[in-house]
């Protein structure tokens, strides 16, 4: 299987899905906003320190799925997709997912965003399968824990070969694009290695390693 990979946040997307979707439960009043924005700031400032506790996080996260009813959410995150991502989608990232599309790769978003805000957005850019954090589901609730591989840095790794082997498939070749010192070790692993508008740390990286910068934004 040829497997082109992609990161969400800051890469097929101009912004950070996960943080962008809790401004907005502040925005429209769903949540406490000091305790909110305190928290969100914070994690997100692990998170570009490379030092995010990714279970501590999406503990948080997934505070408002335990707050409320899942139809009442999910309206909510439907308003979010399409008042917030769909009008900043960008056209040379779907671009590249159809091409490689057409040449025959299956496509993936592997992000460290919990899939219920995963979800919706990998299916606007049409790609074929998606893996995110997992949140826990026990009778009936969301215990705020995770379940399975969380993915995030190394995760990504061990997540994508537990999916390869459900998959019943290898991997003969894997195109991986990502913005963030965060995926050092994906990027590593891939047969070929695109950043994106990338952080300062991962740019030196790629200096030096010689992967290809790309832009996605218009």
């Amino acid at each position: 299987m040829q497997l082109a990979v992609f990161d969400l946040d800051n890469t097929l997307l101009p912004f950070d899905s996960d943080k962008a979707w809790n401004q907005f439960l502040i925005d429209i009043g769903a949540v406490d906003k000091a305790y909110y924005h305190e928290n969100n700031e914070q994690f997100y400032q692990d998170y570009l320190e490379a030092k995010l506790d990714i279970r501590a996080y999406q503990r948080f996260a997934c505070e408002i799925l335990q707050n409320y009813p899942i139809e009442k959410v999910t309206t909510w995150r439907d308003q979010y997709i399409e008042e917030i991502v769909r009008p900043q989608l960008q056209r040379k990232a779907l671009q590249c997912i159809q091409g490689y599309k057409i040449g025959g790769f299956r496509t993936l978003i592997i992000s460290a965003t919990n899939t219920f805000i995963v979800e919706p957005i990998a299916s606007l850019h049409g790609v074929d399968s998606y893996l995110g954090c997992e949140f826990e589901y026990i009778d009936g609730r969301y215990t705020g824990e995770l379940t399975g591989i969380p993915t995030y840095k190394e995760g990504k790794i061990a997540a994508l070969e537990a999916w390869l082997r459900s998959q019943g498939a290898e991997a003969t070749t894997v195109h991986f694009y990502s913005d963030s010192i965060n995926d050092r070790s994906l990027l590593e692993q891939a047969d070929q290695a695109f950043v994106v508008d990338p952080d300062r740390s991962l740019a030196k990286l790629a200096n030096d390693q010689g992967w290809p910068v790309v832009q996605f934004a218009d």
